[in-house]
C-alpha cells in the first residue's frame, strides 16, 4: 500500500481565511495572496486617440517617416549630390511630350509604345467614316486606299447589303487601331 501521508501536510499552520472548498491539492501557500502582488504594475490605461502622437512611455518613440518634399528637385534635407547630375536637362526645365516639330521623320510624333512614327490620319473620322458610309467606301478612300474602297463598295452593292457587314467590322477595326495607312503607318488618336 502507499503511504499518502507527505500529501496532507498538518505542520503548517491553517489560515482561516483561506478558501476550504476545494481539495487540499488545490491550495498553495507559495502563491501570492493578491492576483497582483507578484507582478509589477504598468501603469493606468490610456485609449487609444488617433489624434494624439504615438505614446513614448511604452520605451518606443514614434516612428520616423520620410517627409514628402515640396521644393525643387535636387533641394530638401535628404539631397546629396555625387558629382554630376543623372538626370537629363531639358530647355524649359521638363521634358517635351507630343508634337515636336523637329523630328522630320515623324512629323505627327510617335507611337508611345513602338516608337513608329503615326500617320497624318486620325482613327476616329476612318473609322466612323466606315461605320456610317461604309457602303461606299468613305473610310478607305479617307486613308488613300482606294483599291479596297471600290472592292467594299463592289461587294456591298453585288450582295444587296449583305456584304455591308465587311466595312462595319472594318469600321471597328479602325476604331481600335488595328487599321495603317498606305504607308504602313500606325493611325493617330
Amino acid at each position: 500500500m502507499t503511504d499518502h501521508s507527505d500529501k496532507y501536510d498538518n505542520s503548517r499552520p491553517v489560515d482561516p481565511t483561506a478558501d476550504t472548498t476545494g481539495t487540499p491539492f488545490d491550495y498553495d501557500s507559495t502563491a501570492p495572496s493578491s492576483p497582483t502582488e507578484a507582478y509589477p504594475t504598468a501603469g493606468p490605461y490610456t485609449p487609444y486617440n488617433p489624434t494624439q502622437p504615438y505614446p513614448t512611455s511604452q520605451g518606443y518613440d514614434a516612428p520616423q517617416y520620410g517627409q514628402p518634399s515640396y521644393g525643387a528637385p535636387g533641394t530638401g534635407p535628404n539631397y546629396q549630390s555625387y558629382g554630376t547630375s543623372a538626370q537629363p536637362q531639358y530647355p524649359y526645365g521638363y521634358p517635351q511630350y507630343g508634337y515636336q516639330p523637329n523630328d522630320p521623320t515623324a512629323p505627327y510624333g510617335r507611337h508611345p509604345l513602338t516608337g513608329e512614327p503615326l500617320s497624318d490620319k486620325q482613327k476616329v473620322t476612318a473609322g466612323l467614316l466606315e461605320i456610317f458610309l461604309g457602303a461606299f467606301g468613305a473610310g478607305r478612300f479617307y486613308l488613300d486606299q482606294p483599291g479596297i474602297a471600290i472592292a467594299q463598295i463592289a461587294v456591298t452593292w453585288l450582295t444587296c447589303g449583305i456584304g455591308g457587314i465587311w466595312p462595319l467590322i472594318d469600321g471597328i477595326m479602325m476604331l481600335t487601331g488595328n487599321v495603317r495607312d498606305k504607308y504602313g503607318r500606325p493611325l493617330r488618336d
